[in-house]
């Protein structure tokens, strides 16, 4: 492991100096980010199946333990929304348990990714790519969120889409005025608040007045959903509702329930059956908190260390669990809010964690208040702002077909099967279309003016071509094919090579094959303008010079002089035996 990378955000951090003033903007920051950052974890927790609780506890934990490791000063790390969609189905079939077991798994495969030093491969994501399932999943999220909008009872948990959205229609009947009423209220403070007053967390009040409306509501009559109802947690025998005001316990995670409510049994089936998802999760961690790295880069300037960053995470995702904590990753709205509250340093991060902790231990009670409807309304505002709606419309109307194609792909598949799919059919989809574009640029045609100029005057013996664009698997085939068309009195094929910049093994098999051919019609290939690389890989490959048959020249000239000799000395006369 590169010790190092691990603490590159302190050591840029100590090289810029700190001082009284960065330290108020980071206090500043983690009590603004703190503050928003604690109905989200809840929020997140219980939309991914587990107890709120555990979104406290996974920015408890992983939250200053990834800023102290990690590589970038201004990630601000905790449960996301982007992970709903892969969280749940775990959650739903494994537990609890299962979902921190694999979470944990999640955080080797990050590390491992990290020491590998695979930080920069992630920017070779097509941005259609994940635009088209983060739009995906923020349709996901927001359909999740109409059972508890309108306070909807669902005979059962329908694991796709499709059924989801039929069970909610066929449930709709049911909605609950009260839950209802909570939603709109908070919606619509959601909406406009930060217009009116942009420094105040629009989160915080709009659940605080979620919850006075819902207290109002339960006083008239009229029943509203709320978290102490839904949720609840046993203290010396006692059983208490909402979530219970206590540090976290360490406890390995295959000792919590499973689905059946029984502690899980390790096995390798098990381990087998979590791999999967694991490798879902640490690929969208690192895709999420690379892009949040290099958002957060934008805003002040800044530069991250992605490798770094990839470790950091992976650990965070590693321990956290052992303490009841869920996955996390950096945050891009979270991050954005610290940036903008003035936050200078990881120092941030850390004391967003600490304003969280102080929430557990003392504002626990109140939690219990807190209408499911108005969670539900937070993360549907989460939602909308994930999917980028307008962003979208617009890319759909000015991007090129090839591209509205993936994006269209990988949203589709990601609301109606997972994320996975969606992700791997996108990158197999845009790599074929990025090749069929590449393959298009590659051809053998005509030479240039100033080509033809060079060879002028060239008895029709010889046969000119050029090459233009790289020789790889898409294109060699059709533009080495060419080279086999010519006048059967050609003995010489001069061929310009100078602007092909690269060539791969299925360009020298075909190159190969064409010396055959050559070898069999007593023609001679000369190669002319070849550069430094493609020549070493055709002389790796044991495409060496061969007089009479393969010829490496410098230029067009020097080709037209060789091509001459050659016909020359076929024209001499054998010598008569004596």
């Amino acid at each position: 492991m590169n010790l190092p990378s691990l603490f590159a955000a302190w050591r840029q951090t100590l090289r810029l100096g700190y001082g009284p003033a960065q330290l108020r903007g980071d206090l500043s920051a983690g009590l603004t980010v703190g503050i928003i950052a604690i109905p989200l974890a809840m929020a997140l927790a219980i939309a991914v199946g587990a107890p709120p609780q555990h979104g406290l506890y996974t920015v408890l934990i992983a939250a200053p333990l990834i800023a102290l490791t990690g590589g970038s000063r201004f990630n601000v790390s905790g449960p996301t929304a982007a992970f709903v969609v892969i969280l749940l189905p775990i959650t739903q079939q494994f537990g609890v348990g299962g979902l921190l077991l694999c979470t944990m798994l999640a955080g080797l495969i990050l590390i491992a990714l990290g020491v590998l030093r695979a930080g920069r491969l992630i920017a070779f994501i097509p941005y259609p790519v994940t635009l088209g399932f983060t739009a995906g999943i923020g349709i996901v999220i927001a359909t999740l969120q109409v059972k508890d909008l309108f306070g909807l009872t669902l005979s059962e948990q329908p694991q796709h889409y499709v059924d989801q959205v039929v069970l909610l229609a066929r449930s709709l009947p049911g909605a609950q005025v009260g839950d209802g009423l909570v939603a709109i209220v908070c919606l619509a403070v959601l909406i406009l608040w930060p217009r009116w007053v942009p420094r105040v967390p629009g989160h915080l009040v709009a659940l605080t007045i979620g919850a006075l409306v819902g207290l109002a509501l339960e006083s008239s009559g009229m029943p509203v959903a709320t978290l102490g109802e839904r949720f609840s947690y046993e203290l010396d025998g006692v059983r208490h509702p909402g979530i219970p005001p206590l540090l976290p316990d360490f406890t390995w995670p295959w000792l919590l329930p499973g689905p059946d409510g029984q502690p899980l049994q390790l096995t390798y089936e098990l381990f087998r059956q979590l791999l999967a998802p694991a490798f879902a999760i640490a690929m969208l961690g690192a895709i999420e908190s690379l892009l949040c790295a290099v958002i957060a880069d934008g805003m002040t300037g800044s530069s991250h260390e992605p490798n770094g960053e990839l470790i950091g995470q992976g650990l965070g995702n590693l321990i956290a669990p052992l303490f009841g904590g869920i996955t996390a990753t950096a945050a891009i709205a979270r991050s954005a809010a610290n940036i903008r509250a003035g936050a200078f340093s990881p120092l941030a991060a850390i004391i967003h964690a600490g304003v969280v902790l102080v929430a557990i231990l003392w504002l626990a009670p109140l939690f219990s208040y807190l209408p499911m409807a108005a969670l539900a309304a937070l993360l549907l505002m989460v939602a909308w702002n994930m999917s980028e709606a307008p962003h979208v419309v617009h890319v759909l109307r000015i991007a090129p077909r090839s591209d509205v194609l993936v994006l269209l792909t990988c949203l589709v598949l990601t609301v109606l099967f997972d994320m996975v799919l969606a992700v791997g059919v996108g990158l197999l989809l845009a790599a074929g279309l990025f090749i069929k574009r590449m393959s298009e640029l590659t051809d053998t045609g005509q030479l240039s003016r100033d080509q033809r100029r060079v060879l002028a005057d060239l008895p029709e013996h010889v046969a000119a071509y050029a090459i233009r664009g790289p020789l790889f698997f898409g294109a060699a085939e059709k533009a080495l094919g060419a080279l086999r068309r010519f006048n059967p009195e050609v003995r010489v094929v001069i061929v310009d090579i100078s602007a092909v910049p690269m060539l791969d093994m299925t360009a020298l098999a075909a190159l190969e094959n064409v010396l055959v051919d050559y070898r069999r019609l007593g023609v001679t290939l000369i190669l002319s303008g070849s550069n430094a690389r493609v020549r070493l890989k055709l002389r790796r490959a044991g495409i060496h010079r061969l007089p009479g048959r393969l010829l490496y020249v410098r230029d067009l000239t020097q080709a037209r002089e060789k091509a001459l000799r050659l016909l020359q000395d076929e024209d001499k006369p054998l010598p008569q035996p004596a």
